[in-house]
């Protein structure tokens, strides 16, 4: 290897040590896909989930596929520009080795500090292409699964209280022990769909409440301590990202555990979130926090200053709902309740076996790579040009 100083670009290690495998193309792919039916949350009504792939083919003829989903009003990029950034970065990894995901991960920060799900989309398909190669699941090779069944999350849109009712008793009959009710702002008709879930339901299910932001901290103390005798697991977010301070303050002044999501942005957001004791839980997605490894790390992080964690994002395909579930099955410090739920309201998918969630459990398996197939119609059905 040549020699080099700070300062200076490094060279490209694959050019001084050709690996055994090059990355020869990078695609990035836009699909829609209608949802089942429509879900009413704190950012309006979603009817379809707009999502990139990304393939990447190597030499040896292993490809291997990545997937993310970003959800307007949560997402502050959308798919077209995930798709782009996907493009830009691709030309500075052909020739790399698919196998050295820190190396494409350094390349990649390089171009840019920022395109984190991009980032996150192509680590996901090198992390396929490597388990196809070896014969080893993802979860596998991020150092092994403590557990095969992931406990998955339900959800409870911004309804009217009498049909949260009946959607709790409808989960739980399904098999579910967990569920999120969205809430937004400080109306009393959120605190009367809390109380008519838990008043269908008792004990037989864990709740909490997300407020995606939409309360300001003046009142959010006061509405917060309302929702106390209902039992909840935890509050998530109900301020503005940028509001850690506010975090903070509302988290010493309730009894309910609170967790910090949109705020949870890079390492540096939650090294803050730590210092200032801002949050008793943070949730990680592989798509903002840059991948998988990175997501791994924060758990870490996190995990390091006692805080316990929640995995996944609400909407999303196939591919990285699996993703997510391998991430939450490898450390102890994920608590049940993975929010990686995104194919139960697809009303269709890319690959050939949408992953089944109905009974409120992903089971991992240990087929190579992601453990799923594209199946090409599905994508020629669903693919929108750029």
């Amino acid at each position: 290897m040549h020699g080099w100083t700070w300062g200076q670009r490094a060279p490209r290690v694959w050019e001084d040590n050709p690996p055994a495998m090059r990355i020869v193309a990078i695609e990035p792919v836009l699909v829609e896909v209608p949802l089942a039916a429509p879900v009413r949350g704190v950012h309006g009504t979603t009817r379809v989930q707009r999502s990139v792939l990304v393939q990447v083919t190597t030499d040896q003829g292993v490809e291997g596929w990545g997937n993310v989903d970003p959800t307007p009003g949560y997402s502050r990029v959308s798919a077209t520009d995930i798709h782009d950034a996907v493009a830009r970065l691709a030309p500075a990894l052909v020739g790399a080795d698919p196998f050295n995901l820190h190396r494409a991960l350094a390349v990649m920060d390089r171009e840019t500090s920022e395109g984190y799900e991009a980032k996150a989309a192509i680590e996901m398909a090198l992390l396929d292409i490597k388990g196809r190669a070896l014969g080893v699941s993802v979860h596998s090779l991020l150092g092994g699964a403590l557990t095969h069944e992931v406990i998955l999350n339900a959800w409870i849109g911004t309804v009217a209280p009498e049909q949260a009712a009946r959607e709790a008793v409808e989960w739980l009959r399904r098999g579910f022990t967990t569920a999120k009710i969205k809430i937004k702002g400080a109306g009393d008709e959120g605190i009367a769909r809390v109380a008519a879930v838990r008043a269908a339901v008792g004990d037989r299910l864990a709740l909490r409440v997300d407020f995606n932001e939409s309360l300001a901290r003046a009142e959010a103390v006061s509405f917060i301590r309302r929702l106390e005798p209902y039992a909840l697991t935890l509050v998530e977010q109900p301020l503005p990202r940028t509001d850690i301070a506010g975090l903070a303050e509302i988290r010493r002044a309730i009894g309910i555990p609170l967790m910090a999501d949109e705020s949870v942005t890079g390492p540096a957001s939650l090294i803050d979130i730590i210092r200032r004791e801002a949050a008793d839980i943070v949730k990680v997605k592989a798509m903002k926090q840059g991948g998988l490894l990175r997501t791994r790390q924060m758990i870490d992080c996190a995990a390091a200053a006692g805080l316990r964690v929640v995995i996944g994002h609400g909407f999303g395909l196939t591919l990285s709902t699996l993703a997510e579930a391998a991430v939450a099955a490898t450390s102890d410090a994920v608590i049940p309740g993975c929010e990686a739920v995104g194919p139960l309201k697809m009303s269709g998918d890319v690959v050939a076996d949408p992953v089944r969630l109905g009974d409120g459990v992903l089971h991992l398996v240990d087929a190579p790579g992601l453990g799923a197939t594209i199946d090409s119609e599905a994508l020629k059905r669903y693919r929108v040009e750029r």
